[in-house]
Protein backbone atom coordinates (compact mmCIF):
# COMPACT_ATOMS: atom_id res chain seq x y z
CA UNK A 1 0.00 0.00 0.00
CA UNK A 2 1.17 3.51 -0.80
CA UNK A 3 2.00 5.55 2.28
CA UNK A 4 1.71 9.31 1.77
CA UNK A 5 2.72 12.10 4.15
CA UNK A 6 0.67 15.30 3.84
CA UNK A 7 2.98 17.93 5.30
CA UNK A 8 1.76 20.88 7.35
CA UNK A 9 2.66 22.61 10.60
CA UNK A 10 1.01 22.63 13.99
CA UNK A 11 0.06 26.35 14.11
CA UNK A 12 -1.70 26.38 10.73
CA UNK A 13 -3.32 22.97 10.29
CA UNK A 14 -6.66 24.30 11.51
CA UNK A 15 -6.82 26.80 8.60
CA UNK A 16 -5.72 24.35 5.91
CA UNK A 17 -9.09 23.94 4.23
CA UNK A 18 -7.54 21.71 1.56
CA UNK A 19 -6.58 18.96 3.99
CA UNK A 20 -10.02 17.32 4.53
CA UNK A 21 -10.73 16.80 0.80
CA UNK A 22 -7.18 15.50 0.28
CA UNK A 23 -7.61 12.96 3.07
CA UNK A 24 -10.93 11.89 1.59
CA UNK A 25 -9.40 11.46 -1.88
CA UNK A 26 -6.61 9.32 -0.40
CA UNK A 27 -9.19 7.20 1.41
CA UNK A 28 -11.13 6.62 -1.81
CA UNK A 29 -7.92 5.48 -3.54
CA UNK A 30 -6.89 3.22 -0.63
CA UNK A 31 -3.82 5.36 0.07
CA UNK A 32 -2.56 5.36 3.64
CA UNK A 33 -2.24 9.12 4.27
CA UNK A 34 -0.84 10.73 7.41
CA UNK A 35 -0.95 14.41 8.34
CA UNK A 36 2.64 15.22 9.38
CA UNK A 37 4.35 18.27 10.84
CA UNK A 38 7.48 19.07 8.87
CA UNK A 39 9.51 19.89 11.98
CA UNK A 40 8.56 16.77 13.96
CA UNK A 41 11.93 15.05 14.65
CA UNK A 42 10.27 11.73 15.48
CA UNK A 43 8.99 11.09 11.93
CA UNK A 44 10.75 8.53 9.77
CA UNK A 45 10.33 10.17 6.39
CA UNK A 46 11.94 7.23 4.61
CA UNK A 47 8.95 5.12 5.63
CA UNK A 48 6.72 7.08 3.23
CA UNK A 49 6.34 6.33 -0.46
CA UNK A 50 6.00 10.06 -1.05
CA UNK A 51 5.91 13.27 0.95
CA UNK A 52 3.58 16.02 -0.30
CA UNK A 53 4.26 19.58 0.84
CA UNK A 54 0.91 21.12 1.67
CA UNK A 55 0.71 23.80 4.36
CA UNK A 56 3.93 24.19 6.37
CA UNK A 57 3.28 27.92 6.43
CA UNK A 58 5.51 28.66 9.39
CA UNK A 59 8.47 27.73 7.19
CA UNK A 60 8.77 31.41 6.21
CA UNK A 61 10.06 32.16 9.70
CA UNK A 62 12.36 29.12 9.60
CA UNK A 63 13.63 29.02 6.02
CA UNK A 64 17.11 27.59 6.62
CA UNK A 65 15.65 24.76 8.68
CA UNK A 66 12.89 24.16 6.15
CA UNK A 67 15.25 24.01 3.18
CA UNK A 68 17.50 21.61 5.10
CA UNK A 69 14.41 19.49 5.77
CA UNK A 70 13.51 19.52 2.06
CA UNK A 71 17.01 18.33 1.13
CA UNK A 72 16.89 15.59 3.75
CA UNK A 73 13.49 14.24 2.69
CA UNK A 74 14.34 14.52 -1.01
CA UNK A 75 17.31 12.22 -0.40
CA UNK A 76 15.12 9.67 1.39
CA UNK A 77 11.95 9.45 -0.69
CA UNK A 78 9.79 11.18 -3.34
CA UNK A 79 9.35 14.79 -2.20
CA UNK A 80 6.70 16.84 -3.99
CA UNK A 81 7.55 19.48 -4.94
CA UNK A 82 11.33 19.14 -5.12
CA UNK A 83 13.70 21.39 -3.10
CA UNK A 84 14.56 23.67 -6.04
CA UNK A 85 10.87 24.58 -6.35
CA UNK A 86 10.73 25.50 -2.66
CA UNK A 87 13.87 27.63 -2.74
CA UNK A 88 12.89 29.55 -5.87
CA UNK A 89 9.14 29.70 -5.30
CA UNK A 90 9.28 31.12 -1.78
CA UNK A 91 11.16 34.23 -2.89
CA UNK A 92 9.23 36.73 -5.01
CA UNK A 93 12.39 37.49 -6.95
CA UNK A 94 10.90 34.79 -9.19
CA UNK A 95 8.79 37.61 -10.65
CA UNK A 96 11.93 39.02 -12.26
CA UNK A 97 12.71 35.60 -13.78
CA UNK A 98 9.29 35.01 -15.31
CA UNK A 99 9.06 38.61 -16.54
CA UNK A 100 12.33 38.04 -18.42
CA UNK A 101 10.48 35.24 -20.26
CA UNK A 102 7.67 37.53 -21.36
CA UNK A 103 5.16 36.87 -18.58
CA UNK A 104 3.21 40.06 -17.70
CA UNK A 105 3.67 41.01 -14.04
CA UNK A 106 2.78 44.08 -12.00
CA UNK A 107 5.46 46.67 -12.85
CA UNK A 108 8.14 46.05 -10.23
CA UNK A 109 11.43 47.46 -9.03
CA UNK A 110 13.69 45.08 -7.11
CA UNK A 111 16.24 46.21 -4.53
CA UNK A 112 18.98 44.12 -2.94
CA UNK A 113 19.75 44.59 0.77
CA UNK A 114 22.77 46.77 -0.01
CA UNK A 115 21.14 48.96 -2.69
CA UNK A 116 20.71 52.64 -1.83
CA UNK A 117 16.91 53.05 -2.15
CA UNK A 118 16.59 56.76 -2.93
CA UNK A 119 17.38 56.56 -6.64
CA UNK A 120 15.28 53.44 -7.12
CA UNK A 121 12.24 55.09 -5.56
CA UNK A 122 12.64 58.28 -7.61
CA UNK A 123 12.94 56.27 -10.83
CA UNK A 124 9.92 54.17 -9.86
CA UNK A 125 7.75 57.21 -9.18
CA UNK A 126 8.85 58.83 -12.44
CA UNK A 127 7.96 55.67 -14.36
CA UNK A 128 4.54 55.35 -12.67
CA UNK A 129 3.28 58.92 -12.70
CA UNK A 130 -0.38 57.81 -12.85
CA UNK A 131 -0.14 55.81 -9.62
CA UNK A 132 -1.38 57.70 -6.58
CA UNK A 133 -0.25 54.92 -4.26
CA UNK A 134 2.48 52.30 -4.25
CA UNK A 135 3.38 49.20 -2.30
CA UNK A 136 6.64 48.21 -0.64
CA UNK A 137 7.13 44.56 0.31
CA UNK A 138 9.86 42.06 1.16
CA UNK A 139 10.44 39.35 -1.42
CA UNK A 140 10.03 36.67 1.25
CA UNK A 141 6.98 36.74 3.45
CA UNK A 142 3.43 35.53 3.98
CA UNK A 143 0.05 37.00 4.95
CA UNK A 144 1.27 40.45 3.82
CA UNK A 145 3.85 40.66 6.61
CA UNK A 146 6.08 43.64 5.99
CA UNK A 147 3.85 44.88 3.14
CA UNK A 148 2.80 48.53 3.30
CA UNK A 149 0.95 51.02 1.10
CA UNK A 150 2.20 54.57 0.64
CA UNK A 151 0.89 57.65 -1.15
CA UNK A 152 3.15 59.50 -3.56
CA UNK A 153 3.80 62.17 -0.97
CA UNK A 154 4.97 59.58 1.53
CA UNK A 155 8.42 58.97 0.10
CA UNK A 156 10.24 59.52 3.39
CA UNK A 157 8.07 56.99 5.19
CA UNK A 158 8.51 54.57 2.29
CA UNK A 159 12.28 54.99 2.34
CA UNK A 160 12.32 54.33 6.08
CA UNK A 161 10.35 51.13 5.56
CA UNK A 162 12.60 50.01 2.71
CA UNK A 163 15.70 50.61 4.84
CA UNK A 164 14.16 48.67 7.73
CA UNK A 165 13.48 45.69 5.46
CA UNK A 166 16.97 45.88 3.98
CA UNK A 167 18.53 46.07 7.44
CA UNK A 168 17.13 42.65 8.25
CA UNK A 169 18.62 41.27 5.02
CA UNK A 170 15.53 41.40 2.82
CA UNK A 171 15.35 42.05 -0.87
CA UNK A 172 12.56 44.55 -1.51
CA UNK A 173 9.94 45.11 -4.23
CA UNK A 174 8.30 48.44 -5.07
CA UNK A 175 5.07 48.21 -7.08
CA UNK A 176 2.23 50.56 -8.00
CA UNK A 177 -0.99 49.93 -6.11
CA UNK A 178 -3.35 48.87 -8.90
CA UNK A 179 -6.78 50.09 -7.82
CA UNK A 180 -8.66 47.58 -9.98
CA UNK A 181 -8.12 45.14 -7.10
CA UNK A 182 -10.51 47.26 -5.03
CA UNK A 183 -13.33 46.69 -7.51
CA UNK A 184 -12.59 43.61 -9.62
CA UNK A 185 -10.48 41.88 -6.98
CA UNK A 186 -7.90 39.23 -7.82
CA UNK A 187 -8.46 35.91 -9.58
CA UNK A 188 -6.61 32.98 -8.03
CA UNK A 189 -6.19 30.11 -10.51
CA UNK A 190 -5.27 26.55 -9.51
CA UNK A 191 -3.48 24.21 -11.92
CA UNK A 192 -2.38 20.58 -11.73
CA UNK A 193 0.27 19.49 -14.23
CA UNK A 194 -0.32 22.68 -16.23
CA UNK A 195 -4.03 21.84 -16.56
CA UNK A 196 -6.43 24.47 -15.27
CA UNK A 197 -8.63 23.15 -12.47
CA UNK A 198 -10.61 26.02 -10.94
CA UNK A 199 -10.42 29.60 -9.75
CA UNK A 200 -11.78 31.93 -7.11
CA UNK A 201 -12.14 35.66 -6.51
CA UNK A 202 -10.48 37.36 -3.57
CA UNK A 203 -10.95 40.99 -2.65
CA UNK A 204 -8.13 43.36 -1.74
CA UNK A 205 -6.16 42.17 1.28
CA UNK A 206 -4.07 45.26 2.00
CA UNK A 207 -6.12 48.20 3.24
CA UNK A 208 -5.05 51.85 3.06
CA UNK A 209 -4.81 52.07 6.85
CA UNK A 210 -2.33 49.19 6.96
CA UNK A 211 -4.71 46.50 8.12
CA UNK A 212 -4.75 43.17 6.28
CA UNK A 213 -7.80 41.09 5.44
CA UNK A 214 -7.22 37.44 6.26
CA UNK A 215 -8.40 35.23 3.35
CA UNK A 216 -10.86 33.10 5.34
CA UNK A 217 -13.43 31.01 3.43
CA UNK A 218 -15.92 33.88 3.75
CA UNK A 219 -13.44 36.15 1.95
CA UNK A 220 -13.30 33.88 -1.10
CA UNK A 221 -15.95 33.54 -3.79
CA UNK A 222 -16.29 31.32 -6.87
CA UNK A 223 -15.12 32.90 -10.10
CA UNK A 224 -14.51 31.29 -13.48
CA UNK A 225 -11.27 32.66 -14.88
CA UNK A 226 -11.62 33.66 -18.52
CA UNK A 227 -9.42 32.36 -21.32
CA UNK A 228 -7.06 35.35 -21.15
CA UNK A 229 -6.51 34.95 -17.42
CA UNK A 230 -5.91 31.23 -17.83
CA UNK A 231 -3.39 31.80 -20.60
CA UNK A 232 -1.39 34.35 -18.59
CA UNK A 233 -1.41 32.13 -15.50
CA UNK A 234 -0.30 29.10 -17.50
CA UNK A 235 2.52 31.12 -19.08
CA UNK A 236 3.83 31.83 -15.58
CA UNK A 237 3.87 28.13 -14.66
CA UNK A 238 5.52 27.13 -17.94
CA UNK A 239 8.17 29.82 -17.47
CA UNK A 240 8.75 28.59 -13.92
CA UNK A 241 9.44 25.04 -15.06
CA UNK A 242 11.84 26.41 -17.69
CA UNK A 243 13.73 28.49 -15.12
CA UNK A 244 14.00 25.50 -12.81
CA UNK A 245 14.93 23.04 -15.56
CA UNK A 246 12.14 20.64 -14.60
CA UNK A 247 11.47 17.60 -16.77
CA UNK A 248 7.78 17.57 -15.81
CA UNK A 249 5.31 20.41 -15.32
CA UNK A 250 4.78 21.61 -11.78
CA UNK A 251 2.56 19.17 -9.90
CA UNK A 252 0.47 22.02 -8.55
CA UNK A 253 0.47 25.77 -8.58
CA UNK A 254 -1.74 28.71 -7.76
CA UNK A 255 -1.35 31.89 -9.79
CA UNK A 256 -2.90 35.13 -8.56
CA UNK A 257 -3.90 37.50 -11.37
CA UNK A 258 -5.20 41.07 -11.38
CA UNK A 259 -6.21 43.41 -14.22
CA UNK A 260 -4.33 46.51 -15.29
CA UNK A 261 -6.19 49.73 -16.12
CA UNK A 262 -6.76 48.53 -19.69
CA UNK A 263 -8.28 45.28 -18.45
CA UNK A 264 -5.30 43.09 -19.29
CA UNK A 265 -4.39 40.33 -16.82
CA UNK A 266 -1.00 40.35 -15.13
CA UNK A 267 0.62 38.27 -12.42
CA UNK A 268 0.49 39.57 -8.88
CA UNK A 269 2.16 36.54 -7.34
CA UNK A 270 2.47 32.80 -7.72
CA UNK A 271 2.43 29.98 -5.13
CA UNK A 272 4.17 26.75 -6.15
CA UNK A 273 5.65 25.44 -2.91
CA UNK A 274 2.95 25.33 -0.23
CA UNK A 275 -0.10 27.06 -1.68
CA UNK A 276 -3.65 27.07 -0.51
CA UNK A 277 -5.25 25.48 -3.57
CA UNK A 278 -8.89 26.28 -2.76
CA UNK A 279 -9.80 22.61 -3.24
CA UNK A 280 -13.30 22.91 -1.68
CA UNK A 281 -14.34 25.04 -4.67
CA UNK A 282 -14.18 22.09 -7.08
CA UNK A 283 -15.34 18.64 -6.08
CA UNK A 284 -12.83 16.57 -8.04
CA UNK A 285 -9.79 18.80 -7.50
CA UNK A 286 -8.35 16.86 -4.57
CA UNK A 287 -8.69 13.62 -6.51
CA UNK A 288 -6.96 15.14 -9.52
CA UNK A 289 -4.06 16.29 -7.36
CA UNK A 290 -3.64 12.87 -5.78
CA UNK A 291 -3.70 11.25 -9.22
CA UNK A 292 -0.82 13.53 -10.17
CA UNK A 293 1.01 12.40 -7.05
CA UNK A 294 0.50 8.75 -8.03
CA UNK A 295 1.94 9.40 -11.48
CA UNK A 296 5.06 10.89 -9.94
CA UNK A 297 5.37 8.03 -7.48
CA UNK A 298 5.36 5.60 -10.41
CA UNK A 299 8.04 7.64 -12.16
CA UNK A 300 10.10 7.87 -8.97
CA UNK A 301 10.01 4.11 -8.46
CA UNK A 302 11.07 3.49 -12.04
CA UNK A 303 14.04 5.83 -11.58
CA UNK A 304 15.29 4.07 -8.43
Amino acid sequence: MIKLALVTDKPNLHIDYDMPPLLEACKQLSINADVCFWDDPSIDWAAYTAVLIRSPWDCIENLDEFFAWCDKVHALTCLLNVPSVARWGLNKLYLKDIAARGVPIIPSVFLAPDDAPEGYLVDFLDANIDSHEFVVKPTIGSYSRGVKRFVRGGSEAALAHIRALQKRGSHVIIQPYITTIDTYGETDLTFFDNTFSHSIRKGAMLMADGTVNVPTPEFRQPREADAEEQAVALSALVASAEVLGLELPLLYGRVDVIRDYDGRPMIMEMEICEPSLNLPFRGDSAMNLIKGVLMRIDRHLVDL
